[in-house]
């Protein structure tokens, strides 16, 4: 009997020991009531740390401005433009470059071609004859890409226009990304083509179905 009660004791005692845990993690899972108090953060780890919104004053600086100019000579990561034609359609001299610097391999004009019909199209038609359907509901039309006038311009210059924009046309520069509008410009002269193409660019082969 006393082995016995000796057991009922560690019973009570392994059950007194279990409920107690269980009310202690069922505590730490209950939230109470909301509190005004800022929540406990025990390691900060510069979450929060002191800074100044774009355009407010700052009492740090001499001048005033929370925002700040790069440091000279110096250029944010990814923001090295050393091919100089590549970025801007010209060259270190500034004059504009006759041809792409980009090759005009299929993917690169299929990739114009969609480009082209999302970002020109609406102006400059499907077939860039200048009636797209902005046009045709009553704004001023551009000029046709098949004039000799664009057909011999610079590749460059049609990328300046896509990136800086030219009189009612406004800068692709934020919407169209450098590789896109390269892939337009050798699309736009794949486009020229077929619009102007002579007995000659046909393969002999396909020219009896046109005759």
């Amino acid at each position: 009997m006393k082995i016995f009660g000796s057991t009922n004791s560690a019973v009570k005692q392994s059950l007194i020991f279990l409920a107690g845990a269980l009310i202690l993690v069922s505590s730490g899972c209950y939230r109470g009531k909301p509190s005004k108090e800022p929540p406990i953060h025990i390691n900060p780890n510069m979450d929060d740390q002191p800074r100044l919104n774009a355009q407010k004053a700052s009492d740090f600086f001499e001048d005033g401005r929370a925002m700040r100019d790069l440091i000279e000579g110096t250029l944010p990561r990814g923001f090295l433009r050393e091919d100089v034609i590549y970025y801007t359609g010209k060259d270190a001299g500034g004059k504009l470059v006759k041809k792409s610097p980009v090759s005009p391999t299929m993917e690169v004009l299929l990739r114009g071609q969609e480009r082209f019909n999302i970002y020109c199209s609406p102006c400059h038609s499907r077939l860039g004859d200048g009636k797209g359907m902005v046009v045709q509901r009553g704004m001023f039309p551009p000029p046709t890409y098949h004039q000799a006038r664009i057909r011999d311009i610079e590749d460059g210059h049609i990328f300046d226009v896509i990136t800086n924009g030219i009189r009612n046309m406004p800068s692709y520069r934020s919407q169209i990304p450098v590789s896109d509008r390269w892939a337009i410009v050798n699309y736009l002269r794949v486009l020229q083509r077929s619009q102007n193409a002579e007995l000659k660019d046909i393969p002999e082969s396909e020219r009896a179905k046109i005759k």
